[in-house]
């Protein structure tokens, strides 16, 4: 399935990469450059059990894409 989650902040990063991690096709759209450019070099903006061996399993699965970019979130 594809989805598209637009915030990456306590709920929207949670819940997107939880579903990434489940097989789905999801891009997370965010306004913050600094937090994406962030995520995508493995700094989590908060800390959260598990999340960062997430995002960095997802990240590599291409099964999650981290964006600023509109056109490629929807």
């Amino acid at each position: 399935m594809k989805i598209g989650v637009f915030g990456a902040g306590y709920v929207g990063l949670i819940t997107g990469a939880c579903l990434a991690d489940e097989g789905n096709s999801v891009v997370i759209k965010d306004i913050d450059e600094k937090r994406i450019t962030n995520l995508q070099n493995g700094i989590m903006p908060f800390f959260e059990e598990g999340l960062e061996s997430i995002i960095h399993r997802t990240l590599r699965s291409k099964n999650l894409i981290l964006t600023t970019n509109d056109a490629e979130a929807v």
